[in-house]
């Protein structure tokens, strides 16, 4: 049995020798013999000046430059409305209509008490004519010759009076037509004809209001201030308006106002600009984004923001070489202005600079460009073409 028992210790151990040997081997892919990875990809943006627009961008508010709420002047019956809700109207248009016959009834009763006392003013100035010849030739006492002028005096007083009367009188049947005072639209009616109006009445008859031109107003932080004033004293200030989520542009207009003081609770300041609105894409009360262009760049170097790198010695772009190395090299940024950045100092025209994929770069490691835009794949598998 020992003998046996040794025999087959023996040939467990012949038959494990070779696959012992078999697990030593060093695996494909490791250590030098294997494949090295392939460098990242990277979207690369080779720097060319180009024009470059500073534009400041507020949320605003679009108000109609007139707004009027037309109200009656006169007490009466509304006899008829003459203007379509909704409708266009131009000054001196007649809106609406008052009951006049009470107001000419009037005029004719001023009118006749001022020719009752024209003829009274004549009689008594005639009067006055023959006193004095009288009172030349001591026929009659200097007293009476007084009293008839004082009596002239007062009867002038009477018909200027009257004038005044007439005057008002004829303003008053005037105002039973009721006139547009600006170009505008009309709103929705607020009475209707037959009602009894006053001119104490709140809601009047209808509201008009101007929408071409129109203005908007918005506000910007109060450091803005310095390159607002300087864009103004340099000419017209062009301003653009958007949708409030930016994507149509609604009207291209210029700056009219800058405030003249700042909020002190939000820190900025409001501005008003100016739009011509013939196809009515602004509407009172609607809240847009206001661009003003402050300053334009003939030559500026421009970089996607993404591309700006931040460490402890501040900003910093990656560059690849050209032998396709990533090298860190520190900027200077003067603007962030939306998902752009414009370089100050660092960069020159033909730098190629990296603005996707910074993530998987080492310093001075090998990069695989990748022209267009957009993120680039960091690593592609064996095989994988440089483009995504």
């Amino acid at each position: 049995m020992a003998a046996v028992a040794a025999i087959a210790v023996a040939l467990v151990s012949v038959l494990a020798w070779p696959h012992s040997d078999k697990a030593a081997e060093p695996k494909p892919g490791v250590g030098d013999a294997g494949p090295r990875a392939k460098p990242p990809n990277v979207r690369v943006l080779e720097l060319k000046p180009r024009a470059f627009s500073v534009v400041l961008e507020g949320l605003g508010t679009v108000t109609p430059i007139s707004t009027v709420t037309v109200r009656p002047q006169v007490d009466g019956p509304l006899q008829s409305v003459a203007f379509q809700e909704g409708a266009a109207v131009k000054r001196g248009q007649l809106l609406a209509e008052i009951d006049p016959r009470p107001f000419r009834i009037r005029l004719a009763q001023a009118k006749a008490t001022a020719a009752r006392d024209h003829a009274q003013l004549k009689n008594a100035q005639l009067d006055l004519e023959r006193y004095k010849t009288l009172s030349e030739q001591k026929l009659i006492a200097r007293q009476q010759l007084d009293s008839q002028a004082s009596l002239v005096a007062q009867n002038e007083a009477a018909v200027a009076a009257d004038e005044a009367n007439v005057t008002d009188a004829q303003l008053q049947l005037q105002y039973t037509r009721i006139e547009s005072p600006i170009d505008g639209v009309a709103g929705i009616r607020q009475v209707d004809p037959g009602n009894l109006v006053k001119a104490t009445d709140a809601n009047g008859i209808v509201v008009l209001t101007q929408l071409d031109p129109i203005a908007v107003v918005f506000t910007l932080p109060q450091d803005q201030l310095t390159p607002l004033s300087a864009a103004m004293a340099a000419g017209p200030a062009k301003v653009e308006v958007y949708s409030r989520d930016g994507a149509e542009q609604l009207a291209v207009g210029t700056l009219k106002v800058i405030d003249n003081q700042i909020n002190v609770q939000t820190a900025s300041i409001r501005l008003k600009a100016q739009f011509d609105n013939p196809e009515r894409k602004l509407w009172p009360n609607q809240f847009v984004r206001a661009r003003v262009t402050v300053s334009q760049e003939d030559a500026a170097l421009v970089l996607p923001a993404v591309a700006v790198q931040h460490g402890p010695q501040g900003a910093y772009v990656y560059l690849v070489t050209p032998d396709n190395k990533a090298q860190i090299k520190p900027i200077r940024v003067s603007l962030l202005q939306g998902e752009e950045a414009v370089i100050e100092s660092g960069l020159a025209a033909g730098d190629r600079v990296v603005t996707h994929g910074q993530a998987q770069v080492k310093p001075n490691g090998p990069v695989n460009p990748v022209a267009g835009e957009g993120p680039a794949n960091q690593r592609g598998p064996a095989g994988a073409k440089g483009a995504p």
